[in-house]
This record gives C-alpha cells, sequence and structure tokens, in this order.
C-alpha cells in the first residue's frame, strides 16, 4: 500500500500569525479556537505531529483536521468547525411548557414530602408522570435534561426568593410623616439653632441579645504562630436580655435601658427618662413603631399624666427601617456585641451599658439622607 503523500506547508502572512498567536494566548477566546490556534503555529514551524499531540494533549486525526481545513480554505476555516444542520428537537415546546408548569407547583401538591424542587426529584417525577400526559420524549428525561430546560426561562424551583408584603393600606402616608420628621430634624441641625422646643428621639428595641459563656479559656494569638484568637466550640447560654433605646437626633446621645422583658412598665421607665433629661418646656416627639406596649393603657395613663409632653410618630408596619434607632443597632452588632462572652446575664447588662457609655462619650449624630430610596420603595 502507497503511503499517504506529506501535507504541504501552511504559509502565513503577518497578519495571520499575529491573529493566531493572540487567539492561542486568550483568556476569553473559546477552548477550541485556542487548541487549534496552537496547532497551527506549531505546524507552521515545522513541528512533527507526534510533537504537537503531546504537548497539547490531543489526538492526531483532530490535528490532522485542523491542519487540513486550514490548508484547503484558510486559517478562518481551519479554526472553525464546520457547519451542520442540527437534529430536529427530541423534546418537544408542549413537553417543555409541562415541565416549567411542573416546576411552578410545590413537591407537596403532588404528595411529597419536600417543599421545595430538587432536579433530581423532579426529573423522577417527569419520567414517571409524563408519558402518560403524552408526553413520551420526557420518558427518559435525565436531571441534566431538567436543569436544561429549566435554564432556558429561567426557573429556579430549588431556590426560594423572600418579598415582603406590604400589610399596611397607610404605609405611604406613614413614611410620608416619618421623612417629614427627618427633614425637619435635619433643617435644625444645620441651622445650628439651640432654642428648639421639639426635641426628636428614635425609639426601638433590640431584643433576643443572648447571654452566652465560655467553657474553655479563649486562646490569645502568638506571633509568627497563631494570627487570631482561638475560641473552643462549646458554650453555655443563659437567657437573653431586650436593649430598649432612645436616640437623640439632634446631639446622637443614646438613652438606654436593659431589661429581661419588654412590657408597658420597661417602656414607660424609658419615658420618664427621657422626661427627666429635657427641659420640662420641650416637646419630645419620639418615632417608634405600633408595638403594644407603645400604644397600652399603662402606657396611654402615664401619657395623659404628662399633657402636651410626647408626640408620638408612627413608622409603618414592616417599615422598621424608616426608623434611624435601628443604625445605632447595627453599629452595636459590628462592634462591642460581637463575638462578646460573659458569665452571667448581669454582666451582659454591664456590658451592653458599658458600650452605650463609650457611645455618648464620642456622640454621633445620626441623619436620614436617601429621601429618594425611600420614595423608590412606597
Amino acid at each position: 500500500m502507497a503511503r499517504k503523500s506529506r501535507r504541504a506547508e501552511l504559509k502565513l502572512t503577518d497578519d495571520q500569525q499575529n491573529k493566531l498567536l493572540k487567539i492561542s494566548q486568550s483568556r476569553t477566546a473559546a477552548v477550541r479556537e485556542v487548541q487549534r490556534a496552537k496547532i497551527l503555529l506549531r505546524y507552521t514551524e515545522g513541528e512533527p505531529i507526534s510533537s504537537i499531540s503531546k504537548d497539547l494533549h490531543t489526538s492526531r486525526p483532530t490535528i490532522y483536521k485542523c491542519i487540513d481545513k486550514a490548508l484547503a480554505a484558510g486559517i478562518e476555516t481551519g479554526l472553525k468547525d464546520k457547519y451542520h444542520r442540527a437534529h430536529p428537537p427530541v423534546i418537544t415546546d408542549d413537553a417543555k411548557a409541562w415541565v416549567i408548569n411542573l416546576a411552578c407547583t410545590k413537591p407537596t401538591d403532588h404528595g411529597y414530602a419536600s417543599e421545595t424542587w430538587s432536579l433530581s426529584q423532579l426529573a423522577k417525577h417527569t419520567r414517571l408522570h409524563a408519558p402518560a400526559a403524552g408526553h413520551q420524549c420526557l420518558g427518559q428525561a435525565a436531571k441534566a435534561t431538567i436543569q436544561r430546560i429549566l435554564k432556558s426561562h429561567p426557573v429556579q424551583p430549588h431556590k426560594v426568593r423572600y418579598y415582603l408584603e406590604r400589610r399596611d393600606p397607610d404605609f405611604k402616608r406613614k413614611m410620608e410623616d416619618v421623612l417629614i420628621v427627618y427633614k425637619e430634624v435635619n433643617a435644625i441641625n444645620d441651622s445650628g439653632d439651640e432654642n428648639n422646643k421639639i426635641i426628636t428621639v428614635s425609639v426601638d428595641e433590640k431584643p433576643g441579645i443572648q447571654a452566652i459563656g465560655n467553657v474553655a479559656p479563649d486562646l490569645p494569638p502568638v506571633a509568627g504562630q497563631y494570627s487570631s484568637p482561638a475560641r473552643d466550640y462549646e458554650y453555655k447560654r443563659f437567657g437573653t436580655l431586650s436593649l430598649l433605646a432612645a436616640l437623640d437626633l439632634h446631639t446622637g446621645h443614646v438613652f438606654g435601658q436593659v431589661h429581661e422583658r419588654h412590657r408597658s412598665r420597661e417602656f414607660v421607665m424609658l419615658l420618664k427618662e427621657l422626661d427627666e433629661y429635657y427641659p420640662a418646656d420641650c416637646t419630645i416627639r419620639i418615632i417608634l413603631d405600633n408595638h403594644s406596649s407603645h400604644i397600652s393603657k399603662e402606657t396611654m395613663a402615664y401619657l395623659k399624666s404628662r399633657p402636651n409632653r410626647f408626640i408620638y410618630v408612627h413608622t409603618p408596619k414592616h417599615g422598621s427601617w424608616l426608623n434611624l434607632v435601628e443604625t445605632y443597632f447595627s453599629k452595636i452588632a459590628r462592634t462591642f456585641l460581637k463575638h462578646i462572652r460573659v458569665n452571667s446575664k448581669e454582666e451582659l447588662k454591664k456590658r451592653i451599658l458599658q458600650g452605650i457609655m463609650e457611645t455618648n462619650a464620642e456622640p454621633v449624630v445620626h441623619r436620614w439622607k436617601n429621601f429618594d430610596f425611600a420614595q423608590d420603595h412606597m
């Protein structure tokens, strides 16, 4: 048998050489194009096919096919796949719609225990029930098939995206009331008016602060060996405490009371502290939510005993993000409450009050700045 003749030399212009070199070094081009560019460059340099195959980890037939296409129709053809007519789709559009419709239901609707679909469970259910629904093409549907169908729409039945339904019909009005107060406070603060007779404070509760203790001592960092402190995984729980706080929006001063419960009597204690702190001729305007303790009979009785002293401005339901004291709660969660360990609830209380004292030693005035953001969330 006669031996096959040696392939012709592939001649490249400088532009073609530079183009192949650029593609061969690209991190964004298709992997197959990068490989084929390397093949053609090595072939033009006279490198043996066996060496190219070994270095690029590809078969000799693949290399020959690339070179032959380039010799026949140029390097552009050598880099690309030949056009081929796609096979008609096996899975029909109706079958895909059936899968999408199934993915938009809950597994519990079909007698399963799980709340959301997994791809494996969805594929199994499809194989069992699609043929009876007239979609024989799904009788052997694999997990990857279901994944491709869902990705093309896209639908992600294995994930849950949370949303907040607005259940307050007066949400917009209440939010506007709060924003108007913030604008007034900003104007007063910017003017430097020291004779202002309306003091605005933001009040809320941070519940469930855990008193957690170590069962073994923390280990300090050791230079050159351990870069951070070490802590035993086990811990003890002593219970939880609630921080009831009021933030002065003019000075940044924080009033804080730590209690085991948040009832009307605890809230009245905070009101009394505010009453004692501010001059008697001032009106105290309080931004707060609709917690039951804020509007209980006991609280209302105290407010009636101090006529014209307090003004309520309620945030809307599910609108806690409108209350500026939440920014202070976020700050303490990232500072002195982070990784905190104590030996008792009493120690936790002392640590919280100590943290508030440190805040008041260097107070920061909290301002509402992004009014457009709030308007966009109406």
